[in-house]
C-alpha cells in the first residue's frame, strides 16, 4: 500500500512543473492556444509517468528508517493536506484548479479571498506540501523525501512568483490589495 502512495506522489507531482511553469513563463502564448494548452502536459506527462511506473522498483528501493512518531505524523499531514486541497478546488472551482482562466481570458475569474485564502495567499501548495512530506514520512521513500524537498523549492522559488506576477496582471490593484491584507504567500507564520 505504501508503495502505491509513494509511486502516485510520483506520478502526480509531476504536473506541476511540467504545466504551472511553462504556463505562467509563457500566459501569452498559452492564452493563444487556449484550451489546446492542456494537451501540453499530456504529451510531457505520459511519457514521464511510464517512467516512474517503469523503474518504480529502482526508484522506491532506497528509503530511511525514521522514527516511528514522525511515521505517525505522516498520516495527519496527509489527510490534511489532502482536505485543505479539496478546500481549496472548491473554492476555485474545478475550472480554477487546473488552470482555465490563466490560459483563458474568456474566462471571467473572481479573486478568492476566502477561507484558506484569507490565511495565506497560496494554500493549494501548501496542501502539496504537506501532502509530500506526509508521503514522506509514511512510506519512508527517499525519492518522496527528495520531491518532497524539490516541491518545495520549485513552488516557492520559481511557480509563486510567476503566478503573483500573473495575478497581479489579471486583478490588478485588487491582487496588491489582496497582498497587503493576506502577507503570508504559503505558511502563516512566514509573511514578509
Amino acid at each position: 500500500m505504501t508503495e502505491l502512495l509513494a509511486i502516485m506522489t510520483l506520478m502526480f507531482w509531476t504536473v506541476i512543473p511540467l504545466f504551472w511553469i511553462p504556463v505562467h513563463l509563457a500566459t501569452g502564448f498559452f492564452r493563444k492556444l487556449g484550451l489546446f494548452t492542456f494537451l501540453m502536459p499530456f504529451i510531457t506527462w505520459v511519457p514521464l509517468v511510464y517512467l516512474i511506473y517503469h523503474y518504480r522498483v529502482f526508484l522506491l528501493k532506497f528509503t530511511v528508517q525514521l522514527p516511528e512518531l514522525l511515521n505517525l505524523t505522516g498520516i495527519p499531514l496527509f489527510l490534511f493536506g489532502t482536505l485543505l486541497h479539496i478546500w481549496t478546488a472548491v473554492l476555485l472551482g474545478g475550472l480554477g484548479i487546473i488552470g482555465v482562466p490563466e490560459i483563458s481570458s474568456k474566462m471571467k475569474s473572481r479573486l478568492i479571498a476566502k477561507g484558506p485564502f484569507s490565511i495565506v495567499r497560496h494554500p493549494t501548495y501548501l496542501a502539496h506540501t504537506l501532502i509530500f512530506f506526509g508521503v514522506f514520512f509514511i512510506t519512508e521513500a527517499v525519492v518522496v523525501g527528495v520531491v518532497a524537498l524539490l516541491d518545495f523549492i520549485v513552488v516557492n522559488s520559481i511557480i509563486i512568483p510567476l503566478e503573483e506576477k500573473e495575478l497581479l496582471n489579471r486583478f490588478g490593484e485588487e491582487y496588491q490589495t489582496y497582498k497587503r491584507q493576506v502577507p503570508a504567500r504559503v505558511f502563516p507564520w512566514m509573511s514578509k
